[in-house]
């Protein structure tokens, strides 16, 4: 393990014009992870929150603005897993380690986390199915892309192989956590979304795309384009405090795309991985990223869907 007693913290962090941006950015999220630090301990998995003083809260703030809190209580809970990575990558930038490797200490840390979350039952063995199923299918494209020289990781590891440490699989496997966090905490229900076969379909040739594009014309906006045609019918109802409310799906897999183009941004920044031009001096991810974080929602946003349907009653989807 880490020499916490030889473990040192670096006085200071490296010096970038950009540190003031991503400072403002990466502390607002370290706030969802402490409260589901305090709802873990508490052990509160469902919806009782009198233990934290909201039930007489209700009684003071105007309705719409329960609306709101509940909003961002709720978003918090379900994005745990991918703010402990993030705090995760900015504290291990910052140590020095004598006895074991950077990304062999991620791995075993997130490992831990993933148990825990199962143990303590805020993921269901349903849902660590589906999350495991997209680390490996993150990991098969880290590999490819490493090998491509897409982005790469420069520090040594005793668990990379290929050129890709396997703690990289819990970045992609985080997208699917929150999603299936947020289908519990929000109630979530889709309603009129495109069949079964069509869906996997259009999955299946959006993960193929991230490969052949190398070889042969790259398919993403096309891509893009069938996504918004099957999903405009389809909307997403959403609970977070006694009433539903809808969004199109189409918005919130954007939406969702451009939260995690922002979370890339933090993470290369903090050394999980570098881009090609990146290696010298930090710079802000190349915004044309944001169509593949928006396609990759789609393709964790199918797979939960599909981990629903199968769980018997199809529940949550109309």
């Amino acid at each position: 393990m880490v020499g916490w007693r030889r473990c040192t913290i670096h006085p200071s962090m490296p010096k970038s014009k950009h540190l003031p941006f991503l400072t403002w950015l990466f502390l607002p999220l370290t706030l969802p992870f402490i409260l589901i630090l305090t709802i873990t301990i508490y052990g509160i998995r469902g919806r009782n929150y009198s233990a934290f003083g909201f039930g007489s809260m209700r009684k003071r703030l105007p309705y719409y603005s329960k609306i709101f809190l509940y909003f961002g209580i709720k978003n918090a809970l379900s994005c745990s897993f991918p703010v402990f990575i993030f705090i995760l990558l900015a504290v291990s930038k910052q140590l020095e380690y004598h006895w074991i490797y950077r990304y062999d200490f991620l791995l075993i840390l997130c490992i831990m986390h993933q148990y825990c979350m199962v143990k303590w039952n805020i993921e269901s063995r349903n849902e660590l199915f589906v999350i495991c199923l997209f680390h490996g299918l993150g990991l098969l494209m880290e590999v490819y892309k490493v090998h491509h020289g897409s982005w790469s990781y420069p520090e040594p590891g005793l668990t990379k192989f290929w050129g890709v440490p396997l703690y990289s699989g819990f970045m992609y496997a985080s997208v699917a956590s929150f999603m299936c966090q947020a289908w519990h905490w929000f109630d979530l229900k889709v309603i009129n979304p495109p069949p079964r076969s069509v869906s996997v379909m259009l999955a299946a040739a959006i993960y193929l795309n991230f490969f052949t594009h190398h070889y042969i014309y790259d398919f993403r906006w096309i891509l893009l384009g069938i996504v918004v045609l099957l999903y405009v019918p389809a909307r997403i109802l959403y609970a977070p405090y006694k009433r539903y409310f809808s969004m199109p799906v189409v918005l919130s897999m954007t939406l969702i795309g451009v939260f995690i183009w922002f979370a890339e941004n933090i993470a290369t920044y903090f050394g999980a991985w570098k881009y090609t031009y990146q290696h010298h001096n930090w710079v802000m991810v190349d915004a044309g990223k944001l169509s593949s974080w928006i396609l990759m929602s789609i393709v964790s946003y199918i797979i939960v869907i599909e981990l629903k349907r199968m769980q018997g009653n199809g529940a949550g989807i109309e």
